[in-house]
């Protein structure tokens, strides 16, 4: 299997910790691309390709942390927290101001400050692809079938929403989570943002609310049909740039 492996770094500036998070996924995700790129071209492997998440752990020693107001930014109690982390480009000015703050309000008691390496999450092979990047279109069948065994695939199973559910359980041994939303679920979201929408995640704004549209059914075909009622032939949206498919008959 080829992967590539790195060894943890502590750091006690939040802006080097980022910094090493960025490089590290940028050093993953082009690990998988030309990886990709070459299986695409129709080299043979001989080994399964595995890219990971960068990712950040902390150590508490006591409960004592600084008195903040904010919600978020501090662990709850001893013990070590860690969660993986994602597309550094989108949300570089977030992981930054955690990782300062997780400094500020824990300061000494965090052993070690904070530590960045690769975690044990593997990059599903589909969240690595440019925003412009056809993968299906771009193999036969055969080739796309062979992929499974080569590359790693978006899991499921590791997309719950246990941690922000409340019902996750750490196994024995295992850090607690440092965040709400792992990487892959995260990266996850950012997939269904440009497949529903055919628009890049960063030109969405801040706070996006995925709700479950099955309960607004009923509303869509309501106005569906009164669209349809109106016999206008089609419906333009604007907005367009020149030369774009612009109308929906």
């Amino acid at each position: 299997m080829v992967v590539m492996t790195t060894s943890i770094q502590n750091f006690t500036d939040p802006q080097a910790a980022l910094a090493h998070v960025t490089a590290l996924y940028d050093a993953q995700i082009g690990l998988l691309r030309d990886a990709l790129q070459r299986f695409v071209n129709g080299e043979t492997f001989t080994q399964r390709v595995r890219a990971r998440y960068p990712q950040v752990r902390v150590h508490s020693d006591t409960v004592a942390r600084a008195d903040s107001r904010l919600a978020y930014g501090f662990v709850a109690g001893p013990g070590a927290y860690e969660t993986s982390l994602t597309r550094p480009d989108l949300f570089g000015n977030y992981y930054l101001e955690q990782f300062r703050l997780l400094l500020k309000n824990h300061g000494a008691h965090l052993v070690g400050g904070l530590e960045v390496g690769l975690s044990e999450q593997p990059i599903a092979v589909h969240f690595s692809l440019a925003e412009h990047d056809y993968l299906e279109g771009s193999m036969s069948a055969e080739r796309r079938l062979l992929m499974r065994d080569l590359f790693d695939l978006p899991d499921l199973g590791a997309m719950d929403d246990g941690i922000a559910n409340g019902t996750h359980e750490p196994r024995p041994g295992e850090a607690q989570p440092l965040s709400l939303f792992t990487a892959p679920r995260v990266d996850y979201s950012l997939h269904r943002l440009r497949h529903y929408t055919g628009t890049a995640p960063e030109h969405f704004q801040n706070f996006v609310l995925f709700t479950n549209y099955q309960f607004y059914i009923d509303e869509f075909v309501r106005l569906g049909q009164e669209l349809m009622s109106q016999q206008q032939g089609a419906l333009f949206e604007g907005g367009a740039q020149s030369g774009d498919v612009d109308g929906y008959v």
